[in-house]
């Protein structure tokens, strides 16, 4: 039984010494090269750092960085990418969490790392990536670590204002990783294109399941989100076969109309997650690639990636709602009520709990939070089993699937109603020349903001959706943009929009 994510690339560096593993614009790693290279940085790192320790990475995305995740876990520590654009203030209150010793950079951000505070203990990944290999310290580092020991930590926004770091094990990733490569038959013939960032749980699935299945993983530039006929270059050249993205990340592609450019005719996987699916989109999608296999994920950080899956088998309407589906085995997945009763009749609203083996270790050095959102399960009082509350809404619809209604925050009391602002969007949606929809709530002024692209007039959406939706629910505002804000994890981003709104 594998109790450690180092077997998964040592199995596949021993079948496939020769197979690129990971590739990226500028560089690419074999298995066996890989293999070395996380074995240098092992070896160096396991006479400097304690069992469980953490270890950040500062650098760009890239197989330097596949690389250093993988030296510091046969030191026996975690890892946690830290993402070089954002703010000096939000990585310092990331590196206080952790109170690590050193930071591993690239000699290219050396400059910039140094504003961390980590002047003199900043290790220099091409110098470590040059030590002898001490096969007999790794070995016996690896031989004494538990399936519950943690891999990495990813830090999500936290509600204090201080980021939250979701500490998650290596059983965690193994169990889900184990699911997820099979059901979905990813193999060594595939090609994952990776469009996560490392300091996303996203890309968790992009790594491991390469890593598991002998895969080669090519990952994507940031900057050809933004350019859509790269993005599709890129696709085809690198002869991609799967991909696991946000779902705004496959709306750039269907909003700019690309595929009239070009179609990348090797894809056969197509997963998507963190937002609804808007059905044209979708539409588009299926019609330019049939023969994809189209799924929809669902899953917060803290239950590793993903608790439900759903694979699309028929067309969906606009205004439809995808299922989140089925859970993936050894995971539970059920309904409470606001006085913690179970919920099981159809259209009955509930929050979206989670137990199982995928469950996170809690949030890292965050005692307080820890406790509040990963709880016993109030419906079994006879012994220990631990959930995860998501803080999302859900309810069974007529099929008995499990579909996803919103955010607990994203629901609303307007006008003395309690509104679900995704219900709001999802009529938009309906209306004809509308691309993309996202409804924000000013509560100071108890207004309704609906952001759009498209080429749709105000009185034209009103008009419609006033034959869809009570007054209550109709927005104060309409606002049409050119495209949607995105955040880093390529969701839209809806504080920007506040931002926006704020401006007019």
């Amino acid at each position: 039984m594998t109790k450690n994510v180092i077997e998964y690339l040592e199995r596949s560096a021993e079948i496939y010494p020769e197979k690129i593993a990971f590739a990226d614009l500028e560089h690419s790693y074999t298995y066996s090269e890989l293999l070395s290279k996380s074995q240098r940085i092992g070896s160096f790192l396991a006479e400097r750092i304690e069992p469980g320790q953490a270890v950040p990475v500062y650098m760009e995305k890239g197989v330097e960085a596949i690389a250093a995740f993988m030296g510091i876990v046969y030191a026996g520590g975690f890892y946690v990418m830290l993402d070089i654009q954002q703010p000096v203030k939000r990585l310092k209150q990331i590196l206080d969490t952790l109170d690590s010793k050193f930071v591993i950079t690239r000699e290219k951000e050396e400059e910039t790392s140094k504003g961390l505070g980590y002047a003199e203990n900043c290790l220099i990944y091409e110098e470590i990536c040059k030590n002898k290999i001490r096969y007999e310290i790794i070995n016996q580092i690896k031989s004494r670590l538990l399936d519950i020991n943690p891999l990495y930590a990813i830090f999500t926004s936290g509600s204090t204002g201080i980021p939250k770091g979701v500490l998650v094990s290596h059983r965690s990733v193994i169990d889900f990783i184990e699911h997820f490569t099979e059901i979905f038959e990813i193999t060594k013939e595939d090609v994952i294109g990776n469009q996560a960032p490392f300091d996303f749980d996203v890309s968790v699935k992009d790594i491991y399941s390469t890593l598991k299945s002998g895969a080669t993983m090519q990952i994507i530039p940031r900057k050809f989100f933004l350019a859509p006929v790269k993005l599709l270059d890129f696709l085809c050249s690198r002869e991609v076969t799967t991909i696991i993205w946000a779902v705004s990340a496959l709306c750039v592609i269907t909003s700019l109309k690309a595929f009239r450019y070009k179609v990348p005719k090797k894809l056969s996987k197509i997963m998507f997650s963190g937002e609804m699916m808007p059905m044209n989109h979708l539409r588009e999608w299926r019609r330019n690639i049939p023969q994809a296999m189209y799924v929809n994920l669902y899953g917060p950080s803290e239950i590793t990636c993903n608790c439900t899956y759903y694979i699309i088998d028929r067309e969906y309407a606009d205004g439809e709602i995808l299922p989140i589906g089925t859970p993936f085995p050894n995971e539970k997945v059920f309904l409470l009520g606001e006085q913690d009763e179970l919920i099981k009749e159809p259209n009955e609203k509930g929050e979206i709990c989670v137990a199982g083996t995928a469950l996170a270790l809690g949030y890292y050095n965050n005692k307080e939070q820890t406790d509040a959102a990963f709880v016993q399960n109030p419906l079994n009082h006879n012994y220990l089993e631990m959930i995860y509350r998501t803080g999302d809404l859900g309810m069974y619809n007529e099929k008995e699937e499990l579909i996803f209604i919103s955010r607990k925050d994203f629901q609303i009391k307007h006008m003395g109603h309690r509104i679900e602002l995704s219900e709001v969007e999802l009529a938009i949606e309906r209306i004809r020349n509308i691309v993309r929809v996202c409804c924000i709530y000013d509560d100071k002024k108890d207004k309704i903001i609906a952001f759009y692209q498209g080429k749709a007039d105000d009185k034209a959406i009103f008009k419609e959706i006033s034959n869809m939706l009570p007054s209550f629910m109709i927005p104060n505002r309409f606002i049409v943009v050119e495209e949607m804000p995105l955040n880093k994890n390529g969701k839209i981003d809806r504080n920007a929009l506040m931002e926006l709104y704020g401006g007019k």
